[in-house]
C-alpha cells in the first residue's frame, strides 16, 4: 500500500547548509557554501560559474581576461561575486578554481531541484536573501584592467612553484 506523506516545502539550500558545516570540506569551500545560502538558486549559479569562467580563462592567459574579471567584481550588483572571489583570493590559483567547481556541482544540482519543483506546481521553501540591497555595500574595485597578478597566480605550489617567506 502506498501512502502519501506531507512533507511541507522543500529547502534548496539543505546541501549547502550541510557542506557548510561539514569538517571534511576545506575552510574555503564551507565559507563559499554558506556564502551561497538564501542567495536565488539560479542567480546563484551563474554568478559563479561567470566567476568560475572569467578566473579560468585568466589562469589560461586569454585575451581580455583581466578587463572581465574587473568587470565582475566592480560590477553595481549586490556583493555575491565578490564575496565568492575574495573568499577565494589569494590561495592559489587552482584552489580557487577546483573550490568554485566544487560549488558549482553543489548550485547546479540546487537549480535543477528548483526548476523539478517549478514543474511540478510545488514552491520551494521561502529562501530569505541575505543581501539586503541590490547594489553593492561600500567602494568595489576600480575598473582598470592593467593589474599585476600577485604570487598565488604564479608560484602557486600546486602548480609546481615555491612561495618563499
Amino acid at each position: 500500500m502506498n501512502k502519501v506523506f506531507a512533507v511541507g516545502q522543500f529547502d534548496l539550500d539543505i546541501a549547502l547548509r550541510d557542506a557548510g558545516v561539514e569538517e571534511m570540506n576545506r575552510p574555503s569551500r564551507r565559507s563559499l557554501a554558506n556564502a551561497s545560502i538564501g542567495v536565488e538558486a539560479f542567480d546563484a549559479y551563474h554568478s559563479a560559474r561567470e566567476l568560475f569562467e572569467t578566473l579560468e580563462a585568466l589562469h589560461e592567459g586569454e585575451r581580455g581576461a583581466k578587463r572581465k574579471l574587473t568587470q565582475v567584481l566592480s560590477c553595481g550588483c549586490d556583493d555575491y561575486q565578490r564575496c565568492l572571489y575574495y573568499t577565494l583570493a589569494g590561495r592559489g590559483v587552482l584552489q580557487m578554481l577546483d573550490d568554485l567547481e566544487w560549488l558549482l556541482d553543489l548550485l547546479k544540482a540546487r537549480c535543477e531541484i528548483s526548476a523539478s519543483l517549478f514543474r511540478a506546481g510545488s514552491l520551494p521553501q521561502v529562501q530569505v536573501n541575505p543581501y539586503v540591497s541590490a547594489e553593492p555595500d561600500g567602494p568595489v574595485p576600480a575598473r582598470g584592467s592593467d593589474f599585476e597578478q600577485g604570487a598565488s597566480w604564479f608560484l602557486d605550489p600546486a602548480l609546481g612553484g615555491h612561495i618563499d617567506e
